[in-house]
């Protein structure tokens, strides 16, 4: 799906998300957490949007145990949640509270550049928390 800079388009992929988790039985108030994180990310990347690439592009995959969502933006190299809450995000750790409304709905953030292109991948567990390493 892509996306221009507007609130409203926000919301929309939220929606998605909220969709997407509910059909895949995910309760109530992660559904509504994920929700929020994806519409907070969104408005986000927005900021990082220029005249000369003015789209968000938001890719939503579903696994047999996880929801990602993806936003991609092409440009700087500037991920499309700041490092700044990537890293906050990071050293919390496990089963602390999140600070962040950006990622306090996901349980994985990834970040990296495709060439011109960077992507910052939202991931959301369909069971309790991440897989044991």
């Amino acid at each position: 799906m892509q996306v221009d800079a507007d609130a409203r388009l926000a919301a929309g992929v939220g929606g998605v998300a909220r969709y997407l988790a509910d059909t895949a039985g995910l309760e109530d108030e992660p559904t509504s957490h994920l929700q929020a994180a994806v519409v907070a990310a969104c408005q986000e990347a927005f900021e990082y949007l220029s005249q000369v690439h003015p789209h968000l592009e938001v890719t939503f995959t579903r696994y047999a145990d996880r929801i990602e969502v993806a936003l991609s933006h092409e440009g700087e190299g500037f991920p499309a949640v700041g490092l700044d809450t990537i890293a906050g995000f990071a050293a919390q750790p496990r089963g602390a509270p999140r600070g962040s409304a950006v990622l306090g709905g996901v349980d994985r953030v990834q970040y990296e550049t495709q060439g011109s292109i960077a992507v910052t991948r939202l991931t959301k567990y369909l069971s309790q928390g991440a897989p044991r390493s």
